[in-house]
């Protein structure tokens, strides 16, 4: 059985497809996949909500390390610093904008 902060669930695909939002309340996306090291969770690949995809330069999915995740229930809560910031984007900075 695998834990999983403090759900107990038997099966690791048992999240897969769980909707994913930032700690802000951002959609997204979902889970695609899960990365194991050394028998432990390393990272997560997240298929991204079509409305972010832009932010990852049209990517289809992101792989984001599970230290970023905060918490596992019918939901995925990530940390927003998961997400590239709008400076590291430079058709969305400021200096761009009208």
């Amino acid at each position: 059985m695998a834990i999983i902060g403090m759900l107990k669930i038997k099966k690791i695909s048992d999240v897969l497809g769980k909707k994913v939002y930032t700690d802000e309340g951002d959609f997204f996306g979902d889970i695609e996949e899960v990365n194991l090291l050394n028998n432990k969770i390393e990272s997560w690949r997240i298929r991204v909500g079509a409305g972010i995809s832009n932010l990852f330069n049209g990517a289809r999915g992101v792989i984001i390390p599970h230290n970023f995740v905060k918490s596992v229930g019918d939901v995925f809560i990530v940390n927003t610093l998961a997400m590239p910031s709008q400076q590291e984007m430079p058709e969305l900075s400021s200096d761009e904008q009208i």
